[in-house]
């Protein structure tokens, strides 16, 4: 039984009634005992987040396989949960706590995180709604948070046998520091932006008296914790001051000259001041000249204001102010004292710095500057649990697509430091290390085990900081589905997971941080094959969305889209098919609206042929294979179908989404809707109304059933919709059987015939239009030298030509001028004379030929300077090339236009 389908398409109640539809009956819940398991985990977003325009990508593409996993009868489960975000989530509830004139402070640790805890109950989680407006089909019956209770003890399981196998340590080294939020950071949450600032040369006078040496810096705050000059071992301006000591201004400190190669011969003076204890560059040169950490001089405290070193030598009255009035007043006292090296401009001005350009790091929550600073933190040995990841990518049991990855990846692997774990928080995994008096560390899952390590009287505080998000979430492949307390290696064929999608810019942070965890905690019996114990068979990375101009989106720029007006405007559909026909691997998307307003036209469009099926008897097929053809057109619409079927799972199975996509959408649109449903359509006799034979029918039907099939991971709305609509059915179509491609089905004798007829009434029609032939005109056609087959092809086929190019066939030669179409060997000529005004059209024809050719050549004339291509913006450059493009194959098009006229 059918459904009339109404008119208009509007996708915003189709969505929202089949979305409910399928959560409500447990759909996308795995439920298929004995099939094939198919896993993959969604990465967690923030629990404080919304739906962004990368989230709409990496969502879609996910929900693309599974879907497709489905379709094929596996036993689909798509992971999903949240992430806790502890720095995001605590500066959120904070900022709330401030509106009331509240602090954390005012609180109990515990009192805080019950806050919290509340405003999540109340608040967090909008992004999961979010992704169900995308059409995620998520296993939302067992959503998963990484502070949920099972998955916390995984996490405290995990770091309490990493330490207790040597593999997490307390050191004391250089990590980001946010002076705003008072916590280390990940590289991932530092923003580098170019700044305005000062390069300034300070003279360091030799201890001896024999003479000085001039050191550049932009943060010259920090000589006040210097503790060495570096110069390049084979800089001979320096070589005879090597091992000779400096007397520092300010703080009178003796520091020594080195050798270290760090010191470039080119780049300012060629001496580098060292401060191991707030840069990076310097901590390695200071280890590599024989420093501990535990020596090196820190002159900032957590809020990165001046305090004093050890040694005490930074005078009182610089103690306890900002970093940044600390510039100004050792500038001030260098100054005073002789010691500051001015800069001379062109026109031979002295000012006290050079002015420079500088790549400054920002907390990209706090908007604070970053200070490296050198402080007692927990680290993950990740150079240790590197080595089976990069195993498996090189034995290829981790595949990463696309494979140009590898190189970064194994660079990156190969190189690795130590991994920061501890947070300054108070929301988060707190870490399970509790110190007793004396400074000895006792790490256990409970209090109570740490009590009993540390024997009965040892009085014990806990480690107030928590650990980074990316150490718990780097556990999501097997800590979601129920790792420790499921021994079952497997964890029931959930693991390996089969794929995971990812944005490149977290393959680090994430992706590989997964791969140490899994394989190491998967595979610790060592009786696992090495491609058993990996998080996930294949790694697929994407590209980022850009905005139109290819620019980055970012709030600064005005410039971000948000995918959640998309889906208001255009529906969820149309947002979705976009972002996988244009994922195409790696490279980024270009955000182009009328693309996404050309999927909601496409989607229209098989409504309106589901509509043009349904008006003729035309429904719901009622068999999987493909039904029997007599007629060349059914035969070859069926050997399309099968071909777009095998290009679709081609595509699928090498993760090239673009071209799955666009496979389907070329089928359903030119070859299903603009010339099969043309060529079956019914011819109208008299006053009685034309009919589709059963035949006919038969298989329209079931072409249709295969186009909703197909195009269901890319539009599930819209064709769920479809699907429900043209007939009884035995189930729904997100649980429907993927198509057969059986190559036995395929005719090709029917398909040159089809194939031939497309190409005729196409050239036909072209000429029509480029020689403003009145659209009601019916043409004589001549055929020359056509061979006996194509000529009987042309009786076969001669009511469907008649109809589609309104052209009749004539006897004889025709006279006079007329236009002449060539398909393969025959030249098809219509006579023109009395139609059009012949002159008049070779006049027409002429100007525009020469007014596309002036356009063309200028263009190219812009194109072939360097100085356009090299000055211009990218985008003008680009526009001029498609524009040159379009005018080369206008004036292509005219020429062949004049020619058909003889």
């Amino acid at each position: 039984m059918t459904t009339e389908l109404p008119k208009t398409f509007d996708p915003a109640e189709i969505e929202t009634r089949w979305y409910q539809h399928w959560e409500t009956n447990g759909q996308f819940h795995p439920d298929r005992p004995g099939a094939e398991r198919w896993t993959i985990v969604n990465p967690p977003p923030n629990v404080t987040g919304s739906l962004h325009i990368g989230h709409a990508l990496d969502n879609t593409l996910q929900d693309v396989l599974v879907r497709h996993a489905r379709l094929k009868g596996k036993d689909a489960l798509w992971v999903v949960g949240t992430d806790h975000a502890g720095i995001a989530t605590q500066m959120v509830v904070e900022r709330q706590m401030a509106e009331k004139q509240q602090k954390r402070t005012d609180f109990t640790r515990d009192e805080f995180v019950a806050k919290v805890w509340e405003w999540k109950a109340e608040s967090g989680g909008e992004i999961t709604q979010q992704l169900r407006r995308l059409g995620c089909s998520m296993d939302w019956a067992n959503e998963r948070f990484t502070m949920d209770e099972g998955f916390s003890k995984a996490v405290l399981k995990v770091f309490v046998d990493l330490y207790n196998q040597g593999l997490i340590y307390r050191d004391k080294r250089l990590v980001n520091w946010d002076p705003g939020l008072g916590t280390a950071i990940s590289d991932l949450e530092v923003e580098t932006k170019e700044v305005k600032g000062s390069f300034w040369q300070i003279r360091y006078p030799l201890a001896d008296g024999s003479g000085s040496i001039t050191v550049a810096t932009t943060r010259p705050e920090t000589m006040l914790a210097d503790m060495a000059v570096a110069v390049h071992p084979e800089d001979e301006r320096y070589k005879a001051m090597i091992g000779k000591q400096v007397k520092l201004p300010i703080t009178g400190r003796l520091i020594p000259v080195i050798a270290d190669e760090h010191a470039d011969p080119t780049l300012g003076t060629g001496a580098v001041k060292i401060t191991p204890g707030h840069d990076f560059n310097d901590f390695e040169v200071g280890k590599r000249a024989g420093m501990k950490a535990g020596e090196m001089l820190n002159m900032l405290d957590a809020k990165a204001q001046v305090t004093q070193t050890a040694d005490r030598l930074i005078p009182e009255d610089l103690l306890g102010i900002d970093r940044f009035w600390a510039r100004k007043q050792v500038v001030e006292r260098l100054k005073l004292g002789g010691f500051l090296v001015p800069h001379v401009d062109k026109d031979g001005n002295e000012h006290d710095a050079e002015p420079r350009t500088i790549q400054t790091p920002y907390g990209d929550r706090s908007g604070d500057v970053i200070e490296p600073w050198l402080t007692d933190q927990w680290y993950v040995d990740a150079e240790t649990l590197a080595k089976r990841p990069i195993e498996a990518v090189q034995s290829g049991a981790i595949k990463i697509v696309p494979k140009s990855w590898e190189k970064t990846f194994f660079n990156w692997m190969e190189n690795i430091q130590p991994w920061c774990v501890s947070r300054q928080l108070w929301w988060g995994h707190r870490i399970p290390a509790w110190f007793a008096e004396d400074g000895k560390i006792f790490v256990a899952l409970t209090e109570e085990e740490a009590q009993a390590q540390a024997g009965a009287g040892v009085a014990l505080k806990q480690d107030p900081d928590v650990l980074d998000t990316w150490f718990s979430s780097a556990l999501w492949p097997f800590a979601t589905m129920g790792w420790p307390e499921e021994t079952d290696p497997t964890l029931h064929g959930r693991y390996p997971n089969d794929v995971l999608i990812s944005g490149f810019d977290i393959l680090f942070f994430w992706d590989a941080r997964m791969m140490m965890q899994g394989m190491h905690f998967m595979g610790q019996s060592g009786t696992r094959k090495l491609e058993d114990s990996v998080p996930f068979r294949t790694l697929y990375l994407h590209g980022l969305v850009r905005a139109a101009d290819g620019q980055k989106m970012s709030k600064s720029k005005g410039n971000v889209v948000n995918p959640l007006g998309l889906i208001d405007q255009y529906g969820a559909d149309a947002l979705r098919f976009f972002m996988a026909a244009m994922e195409s691997q790696g490279r980024d998307i270009k955000m182009d609206e009328k693309r996404v307003e050309g999927y909601r036209n496409f989607a229209t469009k098989l409504w309106n042929a589901a509509r043009f099926c349904q008006s003729n008897g035309i429904g719901a097929s009622k068999t999987l294979d493909a039904p029997e053809a007599t007629l060349a057109v059914n035969k070859w619409i069926i050997g399309e179908t099968i071909r777009t079927v095998q290009a679709v799972d081609l595509a699928l199975a090498d993760y090239r989404f673009d071209g799955a996509a666009n496979a389907i959408y070329q089928f359903a649109w030119s070859r299903f809707c603009d010339w099969y449903l043309e060529l079956i359509k019914p011819v109208a006799s008299g006053d009685e109304r034309g009919a589709i034979d059963e035949e006919t029918k038969a298989v329209a039907g079931w072409v249709l059933d295969q186009i909703l099939v197909m195009l269901h991971p890319f539009m599930p709305f819209v064709t769920e919709e479809l699907w429900s609509k043209l007939g009884k059915r035995d189930y729904d179509l997100i649980v429907a059987k993927w198509p057969i491609a059986d190559a036995r089905a395929i005719d090709p004798e029917a398909g040159k015939e089809i194939d031939w007829l497309i190409r005729l009434v196409s050239e036909v029609r072209s000429s029509r239009t480029e020689l403003n032939v009145p659209p009601g005109a019916r043409l004589a056609v001549h055929l020359r030298d056509a061979s006996a087959e194509t000529q009987a092809r042309f009786e076969r086929l001669a009511p469907a030509i008649a109809r589609m190019a309104r052209i009749d066939r004539a006897e004889g030669e025709a006279s006079g001028g007329a236009a002449q179409v060539v398909v393969d060997e025959a030249t098809f000529v219509l006579p023109l004379e009395g139609v059009i005004d012949l002159t008049a059209e070779r006049t027409r024809l002429t100007k525009a030929i020469e007014a596309a050719s002036k356009e063309r050549d200028g263009l190219a004339g812009r194109l072939n300077n360097p100085s356009f291509v090299e000055r211009a913006k990218p985008e003008a450059v680009e526009k001029a090339r498609a524009d040159h493009a379009e005018k080369s194959a206008e004036a292509g098009r005219l020429t062949a236009a004049l020619a058909r006229l003889g």
